[in-house]
């Protein structure tokens, strides 16, 4: 092939590829659609017991009083803290966790006096990202300092009766 023919054929490439961009890389002829805007806030789940760090990426995450639960929102930093990445509109969430995979619930230590059941607490995104949230811990004595963009809650694992009253 001589060389006129290559640089034609490469021009081509070039165009093809350039033109395939414009139409499947999200731009139109009405303007560059982005990507939804997102907020970013890390997770620490810590053992009430113990008050170390339990690392995990077994977030389930409610947002603003909905039902629906999102599980897939967290994904596990290198030092064992979730990040978490929310709809740009999301005011308020509640967190809760599973045990290493499986379908029990941590219990959360900031409703364990609420009476007769626990119920989620929410929490303030823009005061999270603002300077940090640390979840009360009414299962110990243990507490922690959040930082800013830092959400921390205590969990510690079901007693024998709420197993048993789970299986009643």
């Amino acid at each position: 092939m001589s060389v006129g023919r290559l640089d034609r054929l490469v021009l081509c490439l070039i165009v093809l590829f350039l033109g395939s961009m414009t139409v499947f890389g999200g731009y139109s002829q009405f303007g560059y659609a982005q990507a939804p805007a997102t907020k970013t806030v890390t997770i620490r789940m810590i053992d009430a017991r113990t008050g170390q760090m339990i690392p995990t990426s077994d977030f389930l995450v409610r947002i603003d009083h909905q039902e629906e639960l999102h599980g897939n929102w967290a994904k596990q930093n290198e030092d064992g803290s979730g990040k978490l990445t929310l709809p740009a509109d999301a005011q308020i969430l509640t967190v809760e966790s599973k045990y290493d995979s499986s379908t029990t619930l941590y219990v959360n230590c900031d409703s364990v006096r609420d009476k007769p059941e626990p119920v989620p607490h929410w929490y303030n995104i823009s005061e999270i990202r603002a300077s940090g949230v640390a979840a009360p811990n009414e299962c110990s004595k243990h507490t922690t300092v959040a930082k800013p963009g830092e959400f921390v809650f205590f969990v510690r694992q079901r007693n024998w009766k709420e197993q048993y009253k789970d299986f009643q």
